[in-house]
């Protein structure tokens, strides 16, 4: 990538997530392999306590210099937004601690602040524990959530793309029990969640976006064979979508659509109904490399597609290149998204 007038202004900050995970190790890595990209943008600036980043550029041989945001990139220097949200004792890696989780919320937080005041074009998230998250009595379901929350916007209106293994796909509910997922899907929640996977796809240089919407039940319930529930939801969000300009399919079901992956049928992005509709595919083709893109929050947003690997955390061990992605990502972004309107809100 190179930059160019439509570029937006800043470097990607990057949270690095649960410290007790691989997030800060994997976040260091990624300063490393992207510290000759001809865009100085993708050259990362950390966010988070300087003693756990200290920990992983020391063995890197990395100097770690603290910034606010705005500083050139220089050689063999790690450039880090100190937030000092965690006590050294609770600094611990491989270990779920609540103090770690609520450390992860405080990253984010002073990410978003930061690219509300021009100090940042855009954000990938490291892993998180939500666990650990909850342990600190926070509430608590993804990045996506905590975007809304920040931004002022019900959660209904953020969701979840997966990106990797050459599918985007959208995902109308996330992390709940599946027939909670499903007894909450309504047409205005489905189309949202196209609405917003068609504009993060313009935003990115997509043009005139194709997407598919994924049925509910087997078939998209065969013309009410399995059920009235694919005629009561996913049947008028795909005609709202429809109205309103966009070049919307569906609903067909989900192994079908997924069939349509090259030449005249392709679509941009798919509509999944609920999280292993989506997740299934794109981390079958993808592992560890997809990423996770937060929509519909005004904000450039990535996480990447695995978890806190506690089993691994500390070790060296562990692979940027989800990071990498999300990093390219979310630099490919236009400013033709809205930075978000930051909200203060007790966690």
């Amino acid at each position: 990538m190179t930059p160019s007038d439509t570029t937006p202004p800043g470097r990607i900050l990057v949270t690095i997530g649960d410290p007790n995970g691989v997030g800060p190790e994997v976040a260091v890595k990624a300063c490393q392999a992207l510290a000759d990209d001809p865009d100085p943008g993708l050259r990362p600036v950390l966010v988070g306590d300087a003693l756990v980043v200290r920990h992983y550029a020391d063995r890197a041989g990395l100097t770690v210099r603290e910034t606010d945001g705005t500083d050139e990139p220089e050689e063999g220097t790690v450039d880090l937004i100190h937030v000092p949200a965690l006590h050294p004792q609770a600094f611990r890696p491989g270990t779920v601690h609540a103090a770690a989780g609520a450390a992860t919320v405080t990253y984010l937080g002073e990410a978003v602040r930061a690219v509300q005041e021009g100090r940042g074009r855009g954000i990938v998230g490291c892993p998180h524990s939500e666990t650990a998250i909850r342990a600190a009595s926070i509430a608590f379901s993804g990045y996506p959530s905590l975007l809304a929350r920040l931004s002022g916007k019900h959660p209904d209106l953020v969701f979840l793309m997966l990106v990797g293994g050459g599918l985007r796909i959208v995902h109308a509910t996330l992390h709940e029990r599946l027939v909670d997922a499903v007894s909450r899907l309504t047409p205005e929640l489905v189309e949202g969640a196209g609405r917003a996977a068609v504009d993060f796809l313009t935003s990115t240089g997509v043009e005139s976006p194709r997407i598919a919407v994924f049925g509910i039940n087997p078939h998209a319930g065969e013309d009410g064979l399995f059920g009235d529930d694919d005629q009561r939801i996913t049947v008028p969000a795909v005609e709202r979508l429809r109205a309103a300009g966009i070049d919307a399919h569906g609903p067909v079901g989900a192994d079908i659509m997924l069939g349509h992956r090259s030449g005249s049928e392709r679509y941009d992005a798919f509509v999944a109904m609920y999280h292993d509709q989506g997740h299934i595919p794109v981390k079958l083709l993808a592992g560890r490399t997809a990423a996770a893109v937060s929509v519909g929050g005004g904000i450039a947003f990535s996480s990447v597609g695995h978890g806190t690997a506690f089993d691994i955390a500390g070790r060296g061990v562990a692979d940027p290149a989800a990071v990498i992605q999300a990093v390219r990502l979310v630099g490919s972004a236009t400013p033709a998204l809205p930075h978000l309107r930051l909200v203060e809100e007790q966690p």
